[in-house]
């Protein structure tokens, strides 16, 4: 099977040299086969190679090539993860030809898995205003849509992105996370299967393996109606004490009627986790595998992935609750793995009041005054923007299970941070230790005019897994010392994260 998948690149490189060798082989004639080559190799999904050909073509002084080319060069660092090479190339060709329709939409793409999702929803919109009907540009703007919890306006979006390209295997994709966010996992499954069934046969990608999992795991529930909610509490709101252990909220919760134990409230991750035991004694069977990613050496880490049957915390009881098993656990680390869950997962809002020690839970929230309100994006986590040193604009996780403010490697890097000396710190997240990480003294972050922190020492981790599993270069997470002195809203239907003086 693999010689016969080459053959066809094998044959065009022969009969090209045959071609251009009698007609005297010339700088343009190299590069046009080179990027017949590289888009082959994209469209068989091999995108290293597809990047190294998209170069060598894009090197051609005739912009018929040189333009297409480095799309090709932007689109294949996007998939292997390659986010820095792809800015910086979407912001070549757009200064190449600013006026071409797929120019635009791709540097959107570039800035979009940047994690400037502002300036790339902006470009989506422009795309559109100059190019009605345009496919990446829906497609982008449909996931600009989900971020905002604009739920209903991204499907629309993505569908009519679908019935300009029918067979672009990644807005399939995008309509399957659409319906899984909106509870509709039948038809989740369905788009999956189209984003599968438009890939070549031999494509392994963790994608691909994440996305042949997810229909097995979605088709699993049937007819049973997923994260459920007795209808005559879907107005109430929930709320429960919870105690402060190391800087970690901590929750008691039963799962499947077994008596209750810890939680760790952590908004940092997209799913309920449970640990082997739990899982065990709860009667909780795994039904496939999935990929997490986190801080630590491990970097991608296969979990199993169930379903429980119930979970309550407090007054909220939710039936046919995703789950994930910590199985096989890490090894190594300080303290065993503990159980965890999020409610922006379960499709709750939430307000945490540190002063008083209450969680409260439900579906909406009541508009209450805020001596802060920033805007938030819900991109798989919920996302706010910061300001490091008065000129590098960033998102950063929204993360209740964190402790301290924190930047990725690739953020230190682009804000150009040459610290004296490495201040090296022992860091353990969900996928071990992180033995790069280190402390960066002198920086400014500021959130908004009230939240300006000064000659701030901030942790730089690196969150390169995480940030390839998430489709985005993640620039930060905000934890505890950030929330833990207000009383804070994380409102989903609004898209905001409000926050109050906890003495009021």
């Amino acid at each position: 099977m693999p010689i016969r998948l080459r053959l066809p690149l094998l044959l065009l490189v022969a009969t090209a040299a045959v071609v251009v060798g009698a007609q005297d082989r010339s700088p343009v004639s190299d590069a046009a086969v080179h990027y017949q080559v590289a888009q082959l190799l994209y469209d068989e999904t091999r995108y290293p190679e597809a990047l190294d050909a998209f170069r060598r073509a894009a090197n051609s002084t005739d912009t018929s090539i040189a333009v297409p080319a480095r799309i090709g060069i932007v689109r294949s660092a996007l998939r292997i993860g390659e986010f820095t090479e792809a800015q910086h190339e979407a912001a070549a060709l757009k200064a190449m030809a600013p006026q071409h329709p797929d120019v635009l939409t791709v540097h959107a793409d570039a800035l979009w898995a940047a994690g400037a999702f502002d300036e790339a929803e902006a470009e989506y919109r422009e795309a559109l205003a100059r190019t009605p009907g345009m496919s990446r540009a829906l497609h982008g703007l449909a996931r600009a849509l989900a971020s905002h919890n604009d739920l209903d306006g991204a499907m629309n979006a993505a569908q009519a992105a679908l019935k300009e390209s029918p067979r672009d295997a990644e807005i399939h994709h995008t309509v399957g996370s659409i319906f899984e966010r909106m509870r509709r996992y039948e038809q989740a499954a369905s788009a999956y299967s189209n984003y599968i069934n438009l890939l070549p046969n031999k494509d392994r990608s963790e994608k691909a393996a994440w996305s042949r999992s997810q229909v097995r795991f979605l088709k699993s529930f049937g007819e049973r109606e997923p994260i459920a909610l007795d209808e005559r509490l879907a107005d109430q709101l929930h709320t429960v004490d919870f105690k402060l252990v190391d800087d970690k909220v901590i929750v008691r919760a039963r799962v499947n009627n077994q008596n209750a134990q810890d939680f760790v409230l952590d908004t940092g991750s997209e799913q309920t986790t449970i640990s082997r035991q739990t899982a065990s004694r709860a009667s909780v069977r795994p039904i496939t595998y999935t990929l997490s990613a986190g801080v630590g050496e491990v970097g991608l880490r296969g979990l199993q992935l169930g379903r429980l049957d119930s979970f309550e915390i407090g007054t909220l009881r939710l039936t046919n609750v995703p789950v994930m098993i910590k199985a096989p656990a890490l090894r190594g680390l300080p303290k065993r793995e503990t159980e965890s869950f999020s409610p922006l997962s379960l499709g709750m809002s939430m307000i945490i009041d540190y002063s008083t020690r209450k969680l409260t839970m439900g579906r909406s929230l009541p508009l209450e005054p805020s001596q802060i309100t920033l805007p938030m994006r819900h991109h798989r986590l919920s996302l706010v923007k910061g300001l490091i040193n008065e000129q590098h604009p960033t998102y950063f996780v929204v993360d209740t299970g964190g402790e301290v403010i924190s930047i990725s490697t690739a953020t230190a890097e682009a804000i150009n941070a040459q610290p004296m000396r490495k201040i090296a710190l022992r860091v353990y997240g969900t996928s071990g230790w992180d033995r790069d990480a280190f402390l960066l003294p002198g920086q400014r972050l500021r959130f908004a005019e009230s939240i300006d922190y000064r000659n701030f020492s901030v942790v730089v981790l690196n969150l390169r897994a995480p940030s390839v599993l998430l489709g985005f270069e993640v620039g930060g997470i905000v934890g505890h010392r950030f929330l833990s002195p207000y009383r804070v809203a994380i409102d989903m239907n609004r898209s905001e994260l409000r926050m109050s003086s906890a003495s009021n």
